[in-house]
């Protein structure tokens, strides 16, 4: 398939995406855009898209990243209430991973995905459970990384949204994948701007 059959494509399924997928899209990109500026409506802003988003992925039929999106949103109200309470405390500081951290990583990943799967496979009625179940399992991964402030957070996230991206496509969520591709972005921006404050940070306080 050439550059112009995927473009003609990509117009083809923009023009059957449902508006309710247009909501969730623009809800996820100024979600990002307000983390991006610190701003707290970034909360209810991205509870209303994820709760759109699960009820397409159900629809869709990828139950494994509907899941996960019910975990956003159990993530989201717990961190707009954190922001509430604790603004004015100085966050967790950027670190890497240890060894310890690795190996939980790893088991959530790897067991995360085999129990995804047989979940999907027996009790569902997913085409895709490979592949569904192994997007949702580097995704949490990637947020208990980022919930500790880890740096390899970033890496996590994207091996999850670099498989989610054709996944997404092949499922004719056309908007989702392109949602996708911004993620991947802004990821890693994100990695190279939270390794940057850690060298500042270990420049200030090396025995840290």
């Amino acid at each position: 398939m050439d550059a112009q059959q995927i473009l003609q494509l990509f117009e083809e399924q923009v023009q059957h995406t449902t508006p309710w997928e247009w909501a969730a899209v623009l809800l996820g990109v100024t979600e990002v855009l307000l983390a991006k500026v610190n701003n707290i409506w970034l909360y209810p802003t991205g509870i209303a898209g994820t709760l759109i988003g699960i009820y397409i992925l159900v629809m869709a039929g990828l139950y494994a990243e509907s899941a996960l999106s019910v975990y956003y949103v159990v993530m989201s109200i717990y961190g707009w209430v954190y922001w509430l309470k604790k603004r004015d405390e100085p966050p967790v500081k950027i670190n890497w991973s240890t060894r310890k951290e690795w190996i939980i990583t790893l088991l959530i990943v790897f067991v995360g995905w085999a129990v995804l799967y047989l979940l999907l496979k027996n009790f569902t009625g997913s085409t895709v459970p490979v592949w569904d179940s192994w997007v949702s399992s580097t995704a949490w991964a990637g947020m208990w990384l980022l919930a500790r402030r880890k740096l390899e957070n970033w890496i996590l996230l994207n091996i999850s949204n670099i498989f989610a991206i054709p996944l997404l496509w092949q499922k004719q969520l056309v908007l989702f994948s392109a949602l996708t591709v911004f993620l991947f972005i802004v990821a890693i921006f994100g990695f190279y701007d939270w390794r940057a404050t850690w060298r500042k940070e270990q420049t200030l306080n090396p025995s840290n």
